[in-house]
């Protein structure tokens, strides 16, 4: 069954039949770099029960020593993530609650671990009530509770639990004004820790003096455990300065709600407890894993686009950046290819991912995945047998109902033909309606995972046949 739910009619969408092949074989990896990323795949391939040891990679544990065990945990992938875990370790879990996104249940069989649907990218009531459930559990454990936390990409927003003093809305209104100003995830986080009872490692402070198993599918570049989903299971070495400086820096401190500005000031003088900083030793029984990556998807990718016989060139897992520029370079680099048969020589697939950023002038509707492949399509301009998608793994990019978009060297032409100024929806950051009217929008729903974005280029050489068996 195809991800990606309007595959035909993404694959027509060029009068070229170079083109048309090129995007063919962009998203039937675009695929590939999905299922490599599954959850429930990993869990089963990395963690495994052998009689009463639980084992993950060199890690081992005797479930003889603990008297109970508890799963929680939250993220887009979390829900998957415990379906598998029960199926592992079944009846020996005593009681379980994971936050998932909204409307993701319904292909989800646990029994034991209840699903509480919250919402993300803005927290919700609905997740604060499900932390606090979470944070009742924890009342109740001892030296001998295994707590095995399921943790991934979209934790910070689904986990929610506002400090003392600051209300859910406070937390909201900062939320929304750090993912409009262009921030990264790393500062919009360190703000996160500072005004929440969960993130920041307080969640192991919480735990202690259980042991604390921290499973990760990690959707941030370089996997820094202080920062996937707000790091709740790891010292955090920012600060309330950092914090301030962060919302100083992106000209929103005046615009962030009084309650949270004056907390953050109090911390700074000392007036609250700081997050707990590494050498603190209630992190002695916590064990962090992270089982799955950006890096994971594109070697898959890049490993599939070879067995197809392409010239495979995996640039980097660490994009990062304002989206409408990595469009650019990247579009940059397949005219290179295209023209001097560089930097690898067709017919090739060039792959590239991470997390890029924008920042929000306009009115429009879209992502960082459309704003990059739109402001890609003018370099692209008049190319012939390329193609370039760039997805959001989960499957949603920013708040729109896409996971992303595909162009090519038609893509700009096209637009015109139908009256359409790109440039326009560019500068209104409305990359999501550009593309809707040119039925380029690529549509999966929630995919259960999330590693940050994907972006594959494909170029092809004007003599190439069509492929045997590798495309749909």
């Amino acid at each position: 069954m195809s991800i990606i739910k309007n595959y035909r009619e993404i694959v027509k969408n060029s009068s070229s039949e170079l083109n048309v092949e090129a995007r063919k074989v962009a998203l039937f990896l675009l695929e590939t770099a999905i299922s490599a990323v599954d959850p429930t795949k990993l869990l089963r391939n990395r963690v495994t029960l052998h009689k009463n040891t639980l084992k993950i990679d060199d890690l081992q544990l005797n479930l003889e020593d603990y008297r109970r065990i508890i799963v929680i945990g939250g993220g887009k992938a979390s829900g998957a993530m415990a379906e598998s875990l029960e199926t592992i370790l079944g009846h020996r879990i005593d009681a379980g609650l994971i936050n998932i996104p909204e409307d993701s249940t319904h292909h989800l069989k646990e029994r034991i671990i209840e699903l509480n649907e919250a919402g993300h990218p803005i927290p919700t009531e609905q997740g604060q009530r499900g932390v606090n459930q979470m944070f009742d559990l924890l009342k109740t454990v001892d030296e001998s509770t295994l707590i095995i936390f399921l943790l991934s990409g979209g934790g910070s927003a689904l986990l929610p639990m506002p400090l003392q003093g600051i209300t859910l809305d406070e937390k909201r209104m900062v939320t929304n004004l750090l993912l409009k100003c262009g921030a990264t995830i790393n500062e919009i986080n360190v703000v996160r820790k500072h005004v929440s009872r969960i993130k920041g490692g307080r969640l192991a402070v919480a735990s202690y003096p259980a042991t604390l198993l921290c499973l990760i599918l990690s959707d941030v570049i370089g996997d820094p455990l202080p920062t996937i989903a707000s790091g709740p299971t790891v010292p955090d070495p920012s600060t309330y300065s950092d914090a301030i400086q962060v919302l100083r820096r992106y000209e929103i401190w005046e615009e962030t709600p009084q309650a949270i500005r004056l907390f953050l000031e109090e911390g700074v003088k000392g007036s609250h407890e700081e997050s707990p900083k590494p050498g603190d030793p209630r992190f002695a029984k916590v064990l962090n894993i992270v089982l799955g990556n950006n890096a994971v998807a594109l070697e898959a990718a890049a490993k599939q686009a070879k067995e197809m016989g392409f010239n495979s060139l995996l640039l980097s897992s660490y994009v990062s950046g304002e989206a409408r520029h990595v469009g650019t370079v990247f579009a940059s680099i397949a005219r290179e290819l295209m023209v001097r048969d560089k930097p690898v020589s067709k017919p090739a697939v060039i792959l590239a991912g991470g997390e890029t950023t924008v920042t929000v002038t306009g009115t429009g509707r879209g992502g960082r995945n459309g704003e990059l492949a739109l402001n890609a399509s003018f370099s692209l301009a008049g190319l012939e047998g390329v193609a370039l998608a760039s997805f959001g793994t989960d499957g949603i990019d920013g708040l729109s109902d896409s996971a992303g978009a595909i162009v090519d060297g038609l893509t700009i032409e096209r637009a015109k033909d139908m009256g359409l100024n790109p440039l326009d929806f560019l500068r209104n950051n409305d990359s999501h309606n550009f593309f809707k009217q040119l039925k380029d929008l690529i549509y999966t729903g929630p995919t259960g995972t999330n590693v940050n974005d994907v972006l594959i280029m494909v170029g092809l050489a004007k003599s190439r046949a069509r492929q045997r068996g590798e495309t749909k």
